[in-house]
């Protein structure tokens, strides 16, 4: 059994490096943006207020809150993110998608949805496909800033 989840797991992980090479090349060339760059709106946009603290989305992007401060800041400076102090602590600033970053996000957002399809639609049926969601749901339920 051991051996199962050892080759599942290296399969998951190889699955998932391959669709972020596959999207990549694509959201680099056309949208200017990185796949982390495109999971860091996703994740500012699923909230209500459309923000969340660095430390935070370090947690939910599972990388160190340094890593989000580098990728932040340029998104800062070409107008997808902003930075908002918190009002009750100066020490404590948020990142918040802007309008400009929701547009991109749209935009990004379509052409994952058609590399999706590319990924998915030869090699699995409806029922296939259903069952999958079901158990890479059953896997990611307990995960903090879930996407899906």
């Amino acid at each position: 059994m051991e051996n199962l989840y050892t080759s599942n797991a290296l399969r998951l992980l190889q699955t998932a490096d391959e669709i972020k090479a596959r999207l990549s090349g694509e959201f680099s060339a056309v949208h200017g943006l990185s796949v982390n760059e495109f999971f860091l709106l996703l994740h500012l946009e699923q909230t209500a207020a459309h923000r969340l603290s660095r430390v935070e989305l370090a947690k939910r992007m599972q990388i160190s809150a340094s890593t989000v401060t580098r990728m932040a800041t340029p998104m800062e400076k070409i107008g997808l993110v902003d930075r908002q102090a918190y009002q009750k602590d100066a020490r404590l600033a948020f990142v918040v998608i802007t309008d400009a970053g929701l547009r991109k996000l749209e935009e990004a957002r379509a052409t994952f949805t058609k590399q999706a399809g590319y990924i998915f639609n030869n090699l699995l049926d409806e029922a296939e496909l259903n069952q999958l969601s079901l158990m890479l749901g059953r896997l990611t339920s307990g995960t903090v800033g879930r996407l899906s």
